[in-house]
Formats: structure tokens, sequence, C-alpha cells
């Protein structure tokens, strides 16, 4: 396996002992350059559905919010944690605790982000060296997925089902209002977009199509300042949180590598992220993980990536302290990403797509 952080000076060797406490033992090969990379859609995305068909899904519904939108549990699962903390303040159930103000500078130093970097440097890498398809705007980009998501409706954190999951999302620039498909549980129905989105929902953060996502800047500095600009606010909400989530919510998808690799070191520069050694996904894999506490709300989200390729796995967020939602360790949401393609149909089933082991690693 290559290593790209080496380095002679003194001040590199805290570093390199520190990711080698990290990452498991050398395989004796190179980065391999299968392509594992995974899709995102928008958590806004509604599904455009009756209201006799949501109260039967209310149990794996999350409410936000005065308008009590009904969203998608952990098609997103990263900005699914900044969707509970909404619903947390909404509910003003939590007390605030030491949070970051929202107005917290994007490229802040701190001590504790030297770990991180080096792991998320080498996540960056094995990014920018995979194969990936590039994706038309005439088509749609296949992923299969298992999640996991709670209801708060009912003042608890009430854990739904593991559910199989498959979308088509559409590339279209647009606005579009029909976004594409979703199968939950053998039933096929269309993604619309959100209902404010009155002239169609274009492509950007809330969809983040492949030539979308290949215009954004790759000069990791420059992209950060982007999305510490562009990530809505939310009242509240801690930037350093909402863009880390923000981040999260592209992570995995099908992009241009230089794009993957670019949004992997902005996360490095976030203040308060933090390597996660017991992450694991939805279905047990354990891998090497990336976190964020959001002290005000006690909600921590973790990233989980393979430990031999780097690649993505999925994430979880659960509860950091006791609330009325649940007790410390409370899972609000997970997934898993198994499978990834791109077909001309909704509804397709791809020729070729790339497959995720489903066996939980020891």
């Amino acid at each position: 396996m290559n290593d790209h952080t080496t380095g002679t000076s003194p001040e590199h060797d805290g570093d390199r002992e520190e990711l080698a406490r990290l990452l498991p033992a050398p395989a004796g090969r190179d980065l391999p350059h299968e392509q594992h990379l995974r899709r995102k859609e928008s958590l806004m995305h509604h599904i455009d559905r009756d209201q006799a068909t949501r109260a039967t899904r209310a149990t794996r519904a999350i409410r936000t919010g005065p308008a009590r939108r009904l969203l998608r549990p952990a098609l997103l699962a990263p900005a699914t944690a900044l969707t509970l903390a909404c619903a947390l303040a909404a509910g003003a159930v939590l007390n605030g605790g030491d949070g970051e103000s929202a107005g917290t500078a994007p490229h802040r130093a701190a001590a504790d982000m030297r770990p991180v970097a080096a792991l998320l440097g080498r996540i960056s890498d094995a990014a920018a060296r995979r194969d990936t398809p590039t994706v038309r705007d005439d088509q749609f980009v296949y992923a299969r997925e298992k999640t996991r998501g709670a209801d708060l409706t009912s003042g608890k954190a009430v854990l739904g089902p593991l559910l199989d999951r498959e979308t088509w999302i559409a590339q279209q620039p647009g606005p579009l209002h029909k976004l594409g498909l979703i199968r939950e549980d053998g039933e096929t129905f269309p993604l619309n977009a959100d209902f404010g989105d009155t002239d169609g929902t274009p492509a950007g953060l809330g969809r983040p199509t492949y030539r979308w996502l290949g215009s954004l800047p790759t000069d990791p500095d420059a992209l950060l300042a982007y999305l510490y600009a562009r990530t809505p606010h939310a009242e509240g909400r801690g930037r350093d949180q909402a863009v880390f989530e923000q981040i999260g919510s592209l992570l995995g998808g099908m992009m241009p590598p230089r794009t993957a690799a670019a949004l992997y070191q902005a996360a490095a520069r976030i203040p308060g992220v933090t390597p996660a050694p017991q992450a694991r996904d939805a279905i047990g894999r354990r891998g090497l993980g990336i976190a964020r506490d959001d002290t005000r709300y006690g909600v921590r989200t973790e990233w989980v990536f393979d430990a031999e390729d780097f690649s993505f796995l999925g994430s979880r967020s659960y509860l950091t302290k006791d609330t009325s939602y649940g007790k410390t360790g409370t899972l609000l949401s997970s997934e898993a990403e198994l499978e990834l393609g791109v077909v001309d149909k909704a509804g397709q089933e791809p020729a070729h797509r790339e497959r995720i082991p489903s066996a939980p690693r020891s």
C-alpha cells in the first residue's frame, strides 16, 4: 500500500505514529483501483404520497419543525443528524451545551486535528486513484443500501426496522419535478421535488448530480469556503457541524475522483473532526471511522470506511448524552451502502455495478 504521508522531518513523526495506530497492517499491495463509490441523494427530496400512505409509514418518518415535513429517514444518513438536531431544537428538549457559535471560522487550527488529517489524507488519496465512470445528464445513478431511522414523533426515539432500499436518481441539471424512483421493501414509487420547489429542484447541494459535483472547486480551501458560504443555515446550528454534515451528504456518491478527494481534504480542515476507531455501519461492518460531535444537541455523526481500500461503507448517528428522546448511545440513523451503478432508465437494473462486501467485518 502506498504511503503518501511519510516524511523525515521531526514535526511529522507524531503524525506517522498516530496514523500507524489507526491503520491496519500493510496488505503487501498497492491501493486497488476498483470503483467502490456510492451515491447520496438530497435529504430534502420528499416522497410524494397521499396522507393515508404517510400514516402507515409514520414509524419510518422523521418530522421536523412547524412544517412537519415527511422526509425519507436515513436516505442521507450523515445529514440526517442535522435534521435530528433541528427536531431536538424545535422540541426544546435538550439543554444547549458548550456548543460552537454559529459564526465559527472554517479554517481554525486545532491541535487534535493532526491524526484525523493524516487519516483523511489517506482516504483522499485512495479516492483520487479510483476509476469512476462518467455519468451523462440523461442517465440515472442507481444505488442499493440498508437503512434504519428513528421516529421522534412520540417524543421518544423509536428505531424502525432495517430496510432494503434501491434508488434511481436523475442526473439532468433541471430544475426537475420528477427526481427519480425509490423502491423500498418491494414497493416502487416516485421521488418528487421538495414541496417548496414549485419550479422544480435544480442540481446543487439539494440534488448533487455528477456534472454539478464535477463543477465544485477541487482546491480543499476553496471548496471549504464554498461550503461554508452555501450550506443552509438553521436556527441554533453551529456552522462547523452543519458543514461537516453537508459534506457527509455528498460522500461516496458517483462523482469525479478529484471532487471526492477534495471533499475528504476539506473535511479534515473542520475543527472538532476526529477518528472513530469503533465505527460500524448499519449491517455491522466495522471500519475506519471519522466523526464529529454536535455538543449542542448531544448527537454524534460517524462515517465508516473500509480498512483495506478506504472506500465509503456507510454512516450512523446516535445520542451522546441522556435526553428525553433516549439514553446515551441511542441510535438515531444508520446506513450501509451495498451497490452502485449507472442506468439509462429509472427502474432499470444496472448491467455492471459495484458491490461492497455485505458480511460484517470483525
